[in-house]
């Protein structure tokens, strides 16, 4: 136990870049995702007829296996950050868009009928009434998302783009378990605390008595 602690803070340098570089991949790759999802989520609830559509492209990413979409991305954008953020994106998607989908059509009419009938328009129902209600749930997508892409971004590494892959792929080419735990131990605690965080800032921002979790 000692000698891989000393392993570890020889090699804090390496991982504390590696993790730097995977949370700015989980980062943006979420941000993109959130600010994708959540409109196209909110249009939906007003389109139904092209829901069918827009959930089987999601879907279908979805059972891509996750290093032939990294694959997909080469041609396109070679290799590098930005490949590797783009399939990040792509299967971050899918929890936000269904959950604000869900969360939206699960607010009560009946509130949303009080709401027009007290002469508020239908930008402020969506702002005032069905994006709070449905904050819960679409908090949740997003910590789903988050912890998915935290544990994809680790295969980021097989087309450059960095991250605590880079350390796993190294300890797994030489044999070094120590190698491959330095990269995995600080992607599990990334998770883990992405997770706690998105977690506490979901209970801030749901209304009082409403329950919390995925829908």
């Amino acid at each position: 136990m000692m000698e891989y602690l000393v392993y570890l803070s020889e090699l804090s340098p390496r991982i504390k870049a590696a993790g730097i570089e995977h949370l700015a991949m989980t980062a943006v790759a979420v941000v993109a995702a959130i600010a994708v999802a959540v409109p196209l989520g909110i249009y939906l609830t007003r389109r139904r007829e092209l829901a069918a559509a827009v959930f089987g492209v999601v879907n279908s990413i979805q059972t891509i296996p996750s290093l032939a979409l990294l694959g997909f991305m080469i041609p396109l954008f070679g290799l590098g950050f930005l490949p590797a953020v783009v399939a990040l994106f792509c299967y971050a998607l899918l929890p936000i868009l269904r959950n604000t989908v869900t969360g939206i059509e699960s607010v009560d009419k009946g509130i949303k009928e009080a709401a027009l009938g007290m002469g508020m328009s239908e930008i402020q129902i969506l702002f005032k009434v069905e994006l709070p209600l449905a904050m819960s749930a679409i908090m949740a997508g997003i910590r789903t998302s988050t912890i998915i892409i935290v544990g994809w971004a680790t295969l980021a590494a097989y087309i450059g783009g960095g991250g605590l892959g880079r350390l796993i792929m190294a300890g797994m080419s030489m044999g070094r378990e120590q190698l491959i735990l330095a990269g995995a131990i600080p992607a599990a605690v990334i998770a883990l605390s992405l997770d706690a965080l998105l977690g506490w800032l979901e209970g801030r921002l749901a209304i009082p008595g409403q329950k919390q979790g995925g829908v």
